[in-house]
């Protein structure tokens, strides 16, 4: 674990080359425990590659990334990007104890339950996930990411393609996981969204970290626009 003066996780310096092309060009922060990061940018930005790689998803041709001062530690990150990993005929609570026994939790049932329950899913819990919506999915995907109670949660787009009642229900999992000081890093394109739930933000451009700022040192009034000049200019 980190000391109280050592970030949860060290970003440093961190890049990534596809070829002659250059996805992410020395990024480089620091995450503390409790804090909920959101990265904004246009597509093609560079958010997913440098996500992959804190997540130890891909290695970064340059760079580290250190937990607690250590690198390579792909067990303290619960990741959710396009892949939901659920098994559609299984019900909602089989793909929890399925993936629950996977981390050797001691009580995988008692476990699903639980997280079924934090995602509103309980009335869903013994059907097909086949059936469920997109929403539905979504939080079911967030669930079995929490399982292993990582030290910090990746979450790659979680609204795409969630309609308005998913997207309020998804808004209201996060604020709680954010009420509960738990670690989250947030790539999103709903500015507002992002706004409201972090307590730092991020605005990536042609892969480097264009802007910084805590949450209490920018105004939404004038966030869009903030944005767009940056993104832009």
């Amino acid at each position: 674990m980190p000391s109280d003066t050592e970030p949860l996780v060290a970003i440093q310096q961190l890049t990534k080359r596809f070829g002659s092309v250059t996805a992410v060009w020395k990024v480089e922060f620091q995450i503390q425990a409790g804090d909920f990061w959101v990265v904004l940018g246009p597509n093609g930005a560079g958010k997913s590659t440098l996500l992959r790689m804190i997540a130890q998803l891909t290695r970064p041709s340059e760079g580290s990334v250190k937990f607690g001062g250590v690198e390579g530690s792909r067990d303290r990150v619960g990741y959710v990007s396009h892949q939901s990993l659920l098994y559609g005929d299984l019900t909602g609570l089989e793909n929890l104890v399925f993936f629950a026994r996977l981390y050797q939790h001691p009580d995988p049932e008692g476990r699903a339950r639980s997280l079924l329950e934090q995602m509103h899913l309980e009335h869903a819990l013994n059907r097909s996930v086949r059936g469920y919506s997109s929403g539905m999915k979504q939080r079911l995907t967030l669930a079995r990411a929490l399982l292993h109670e990582p030290q910090l949660l990746i979450l790659d787009e979680p609204y795409a393609g969630l309609d308005q009642h998913g997207s309020r229900l998804l808004t209201e999992v996060l604020l709680k996981l954010r009420d509960q000081r738990r670690t989250v890093l947030m790539i999103t394109h709903n500015l507002v969204e992002g706004l409201a739930l972090s307590s730092h933000v991020m605005i990536m451009n042609h892969g480097q970290a264009v802007f910084r700022a805590a949450r209490s040192e920018i105004d939404a009034a004038t966030f869009e626009s903030l944005y767009f000049q940056t993104v832009d200019g």
